[in-house]
C-alpha cells in the first residue's frame, strides 16, 4: 500500500501561519536574551516586542482553538488519561495509530507549550530592568510582585527550552515512523498509509468570519502593548 494513498487536508492556513510566526517570534525572543543581540541596537526592546507578538499569536490561537476549523480545535485533539496512556503504550510498541490532528501525547504537548509561552510573555509585562525597559503592567501589583515574577520568568525560560526540545524530539520520532509532520505544516496536507482514527471529525464549514474576528482581537491587544505609552 502506498504511503500517499490517503491524503487529508488537516492544517488550515491560519494554523500554519500561526505556527511559523510563533517559531520566529520565540527564536528572536531567545536570541535577544541568550546572546549579545547583534545586530539589534536595542535587544531588550526587540525582546519585548517579540513577546507582544507572541501574546497576540496566542490570543488568536486560543480563540481559533475554540471556534476554528475542526482539526484546529482543542476539543478535537485533547484526550483523557486512559486514551493518552494507551497511545503512549502503543507508541513504545511501535503500534501507535495515525491521527489526522495531534495525537493524544502531541495534543497535551501543545497545551503545555502554549501555557508556558503564555506565562513567559505575560509575566514579561510586569517586569523592568530599571534602565532600558519597563513593562506595561510593571508596578501594577507592587514592585515586590514584579521581582517575584521576574524570578519565575527566568525559571520558566528553562522549562520552555525543555518543552521545545521534547516537541522537536516528537517531530523527529514521528517523522521516522513515516508521518510527514513538517511538510504537513507547510502544505496543510497529511499523507497516510491507513485512515487516521479521528477522520470522522466534522469540518465545521467555512470559518472566515471567526478567523477575522480572532485576528482583529489579537491585533488590537498586540498593538496596544506595542504602542503603550511608557
Amino acid at each position: 500500500m502506498q504511503s500517499s494513498q490517503h491524503q487529508l487536508a488537516v492544517w488550515d492556513v491560519f494554523v500554519r501561519v500561526f505556527h511559523w510566526f510563533l517559531l520566529v517570534a520565540v527564536a528572536v525572543s531567545f536570541y535577544t536574551t541568550k546572546t549579545s543581540g547583534a545586530p539589534f541596537l536595542f535587544p531588550v526592546d526587540v525582546h519585548a516586542q517579540a513577546g507582544y507578538i507572541i501574546i497576540g499569536l496566542l490570543v488568536f490561537r486560543t480563540i481559533w482553538g475554540v471556534v476554528g476549523a475542526s482539526y484546529a480545535r482543542f476539543s478535537t485533539f485533547l484526550y483523557g488519561p486512559k486514551v493518552t496512556a494507551a497511545y503512549a503504550k502503543a507508541l513504545l510498541q511501535r503500534r501507535a495509530p495515525h491521527y489526522a490532528s495531534h495525537n493524544p501525547l502531541g495534543g497535551w504537548m501543545v497545551v503545555l507549550l502554549l501555557a508556558s509561552l503564555g506565562f513567559q510573555a505575560i509575566s514579561g509585562l510586569f517586569m523592568s530592568d530599571d534602565i532600558f525597559f519597563q513593562g506595561p503592567l510593571y508596578g501594577l501589583f507592587g514592585r515586590e510582585f514584579s521581582r517575584e515574577i521576574a524570578s519565575l520568568h527566568a525559571l520558566n525560560s528553562d522549562l520552555l527550552l525543555i518543552l521545545i526540545a521534547l516537541h522537536m524530539l516528537g517531530v523527529v520520532v514521528h517523522t521516522l515512523l513515516g508521518e510527514g509532520i513538517v511538510p504537513a505544516m507547510l502544505t496543510g496536507t497529511k499523507r497516510f498509509s491507513s485512515l487516521p482514527v479521528d477522520i470522522s471529525a466534522s469540518h465545521h464549514g467555512s470559518r472566515k468570519r471567526y478567523a477575522l474576528g480572532a485576528l482583529l482581537i489579537a491585533a488590537g491587544i498586540c498593538g496596544w502593548l506595542w504602542f503603550y505609552p511608557y
